[in-house]
């Protein structure tokens, strides 16, 4: 009866979906430095749910979080609206997930990549990547890992290189670190644990 308490509890720990501040906060950002920046954007909403439909990292196979996701309390409110990822310049930016590239080009200066993927509901999620060079046109279809650009040597709000990745659904900011699958994220090894005081063998 213990051992099948203990499996219950480990499958439904790996089930369970990230928490919203994965990533622990690092260097600083301007209020509203985000990719593809929509007026009036609302912070995330409690029963806004994410499927983890992502199959790769934008950049790199696990790289380093210089800052994490930080939601705003309110519309205009400070905080961080995505994730920084560390990339060297002209280091390859890739689709995290399958859909159509709804915007490659210019916001104030910085390139940027929007990406509608494929599946999400409507509206849809919508990934956006900067500063990138891009290297697909808007219309196109993606896959997830597919390359959609190169990152800009410059327009990082990061102290040193990085992307900064972001999702939103509508007007709504997410954290974009919950299209990841559990396997993708920094995580160590699963454990079991004694039961009810009872040390497993």
């Amino acid at each position: 009866m213990q051992l099948v308490l203990v499996v219950a509890l480990t499958v439904a720990a790996l089930l369970a979906p990230p928490a919203s501040r994965l990533f622990a906060a690092g260097a600083t950002a301007p209020p509203g430095a985000v990719a593809g920046a929509v007026t009036g954007a609302r912070p995330a909403a409690d029963d806004d749910t994410v499927p983890a439909v992502g199959r790769t990292w934008p950049v790199g196979v696990r790289p380093r979080v210089p800052r994490g996701w930080e939601p705003p309390a309110t519309v205009y409110g400070p905080g961080h609206r995505g994730v920084d990822l560390a990339a060297a310049p002209g280091a390859p930016v890739r689709a995290v997930a399958d859909g159509r590239v709804s915007f490659a080009g210019r916001v104030a200066g910085k390139g940027v990549v929007s990406v509608e993927l494929a599946g999400t509901g409507d509206p849809p999620l919508r990934t956006t990547y900067e500063p990138v060079r891009a290297s697909v046109p808007q219309g196109a279809e993606v896959t997830a890992g597919e390359v959609i650009g190169t990152v800009e040597a410059g327009g990082s709000h990061c102290t040193a290189p990085c992307v900064h990745w972001g999702l939103l659904r509508g007007g709504t900011y997410l954290d974009p670190s919950s299209l990841l699958p559990p396997w993708l994220l920094h995580r160590g090894p699963s454990r079991l644990l004694p039961v009810l005081g009872v040390p497993l063998p």
